[in-house]
């Protein structure tokens, strides 16, 4: 149970420290439209699943999932929510809002975690309650200083938060379930990406090798972060998911900031600064927690 538990906070980490790295890839095809990117993130992240999916013998399992009604409207809602969260973080990092999406995806913990207690019936102690909180007026703060609604942001936290939680109750290994929910998109796609470029507008047709490359790589680049975060979600509760998710953001906020010049004034260093006391917060009440069962135990 224990080894489980590392195992699924280190898959969580490195699925959060690959996905804050995002931003750079999706830069080098700022010149392609969000909506063509995700097109080709979806064909070839299913194109690449389905290959571990047959090099790992998990193809019974992959064709059975399709005849039980229940898994397929729950893999189908996991997929649309990720299609939302995909389309709406690409416009944003190419339309230079990456310190917007950090704002996002600090919002998106918090969902994480109201969903854990709300939907899961996980409990919270009263120091991680109190790191919820300051966290929360942080978000609340910052919502203030941004001077209008955050609707990136806002659209990212629901939308992760939610996925989270069906990948949480989601019947499906990890390889299968993204293998299934890339499948539910793959048509949708494949279909506007051949319109695209039957019309010749499409990002192959008008682009070089080196973009169709990276285009080809979206597949990889996409299923590796999400198979982690799949085989996490399974091992480790919600909360602590929810949490960890505060990774991915810092590394988003330091390269916009540091990276690409984005603005962040005074203001916004104070509420990213609470939101970072609240996380070391949570963490040393965990931590308190775990060793003083380990001297339990061992007294």
């Amino acid at each position: 149970m224990e080894s489980n538990r590392r195992s699924g906070v280190a898959e969580a980490v490195g699925a959060y420290v690959l996905w804050g790295l995002l931003p750079v890839y999706w830069k080098l095809l700022q010149s392609v439209p969000a909506l063509q990117i995700l097109g080709h993130r979806v064909v070839w992240s299913f194109v690449f699943l389905m290959a571990l999916v047959g090099l790992r013998g998990e193809g019974a399992i992959f064709r059975r999932a399709w005849q039980r009604p229940r898994t397929v409207a729950i893999y189908t809602a996991a997929s649309v929510l990720l299609a939302v969260n995909w389309l709406t973080y690409i416009w944003s990092v190419n339309h230079d809002r990456i310190v917007e999406t950090s704002l996002g995806y600090y919002i998106n913990p918090l969902v994480s975690v109201l969903l854990a207690v709300g939907v899961l019936r996980e409990r919270l102690r009263r120091l991680q309650w109190l790191a919820v909180a300051m966290a929360a007026g942080a978000v609340v703060f910052l919502t203030w200083q941004h001077g209008a609604l955050p609707w990136e942001a806002l659209i990212l936290a629901l939308s992760f938060g939610a996925y989270g939680l069906l990948k949480k109750t989601a019947p499906l290994e990890a390889l299968p379930g993204l293998a299934m929910e890339t499948a539910v998109l793959c048509l949708p796609a494949a279909a506007y990406l051949g319109l695209e470029e039957a019309c010749g507008a499409g990002a192959i047709a008008t682009g070089d090798g080196w973009r169709t490359l990276l285009l080809g790589l979206t597949g990889v680049v996409t299923a590796t972060p999400l198979l982690l975060f799949a085989q996490a979600a399974r091992r480790i509760r919600l909360s602590t998911i929810g949490l960890l998710q505060y990774i991915s953001p810092t590394c988003g906020l330091v390269l916009g900031v540091l990276v690409y010049r984005e603005p962040f004034t005074w203001a916004r260093a104070f509420g990213f600064g609470v939101i970072w006391v609240a996380l070391a917060l949570f963490w040393f009440d965990g931590a308190r927690h775990t060793w003083g069962r380990r001297i339990g135990r061992a007294g």
